[in-house]
C-alpha cells in the first residue's frame, strides 16, 4: 500500500527560514510541495522519509532566496495490483461504488467487480448480492429484484468494505474553458481526479466486512 519513492528536486528557502537549520527547513518546504500531492506515475505523497543529499544553497538573481538540489525519499501511497485493502463506502450510485480509505477517496468499484449475482436496488439506492444463488446462475435483474428482501446482502452508505486493487489510472485534464471544434464549442467532460484506483468485491472475503464475519 506505500512505497518509498527516491525523487530529485530543487526547493528554494525564503529569507524568513535563514535562522532555521536548513535541513529542518527544507523538510518542512518538501513536504509542503509534495504531502497530500498526487505524483503522476508515482502515487499518493504522504509524507517526506528523510533528506538522502541537499546541496549547498545558491543565490538567484531577484527572488533572494536559497534554492537547493535535494534528493529526498517520499512515503507514498500507491496500491499494488491485486493487494486486499479495507475501505468505507462513501458514495453509491447506479454504475459504481465510490470507497475511502478515510485519506483517499478516489477508489471505485465498477457494477462489472460486484459479487454476482447483484442488482440495483432503486427503492434501497444501493447494490445487493444473493449469495444463495450459484455463480453460475445467470438472473435478470427483474428477476433479481422480485427476491425476497431477507436474501439480499446489501452494500449500504458507511459499511466497511474489504476490496482488491484491479488498476490504477493517472489522469491529466486540461483545464480552462470549453474548446471550439470547427466553430462548434464541445461540451465539457467532468474533470476526472489525477489519480484514481479501480477495485473489486467479487471473491471470496471481499465485499461487506460483515458477511464474512456472519458467515464464521
Amino acid at each position: 500500500m506505500y512505497q518509498l519513492s527516491v525523487i530529485k528536486d530543487t526547493i528554494p528557502l525564503h529569507p524568513s527560514t535563514f535562522g532555521t537549520p536548513a535541513h529542518q527547513a527544507l523538510l518542512r518546504e518538501l513536504n509542503k510541495k509534495y504531502a497530500d500531492k498526487v505524483i503522476p506515475d508515482v502515487g499518493l505523497g504522504i509524507v517526506v522519509f528523510d533528506i538522502l543529499e541537499a546541496g549547498e544553497g545558491k543565490v538567484r538573481y531577484g527572488d533572494g532566496c536559497f534554492w537547493h538540489k535535494v534528493t529526498f525519499r517520499l512515503v507514498v501511497f500507491r496500491p499494488f495490483v491485486s493487494e486486499v485493502m479495507v475501505a468505507k463506502v462513501k458514495e453509491i450510485s447506479e454504475d459504481a461504488i465510490r470507497v475511502s480509505t478515510g485519506f483517499f477517496d478516489d477508489i471505485i468499484v465498477p457494477v462489472s467487480q460486484l459479487p454476482h449475482p447483484h442488482a440495483y436496488d432503486p427503492n434501497e439506492k444501493a447494490h445487493f448480492w444473493l449469495s444463495n444463488l450459484a455463480e453460475e446462475s445467470d438472473p435478470s435483474e427483474i428477476e433479481l429484484l422480485d427476491t425476497n428482501i431477507d436474501d439480499r446482502l446489501y452494500i449500504d452508505l458507511g459499511e466497511m468494505v474489504r476490496i482488491r486493487v484491479e488498476y490504477d489510472e493517472f489522469h491529466d485534464d486540461e483545464p480552462g474553458p470549453p474548446k471550439a471544434v470547427e466553430g462548434v464549442y464541445k461540451k465539457t467532460e467532468p474533470k476526472r481526479p489525477p489519480y484514481e484506483i479501480i477495485a473489486s468485491m467479487a471473491g471470496a472475503g471481499l465485499g461487506v466486512l460483515a458477511w464474512w464475519s456472519q458467515a464464521e
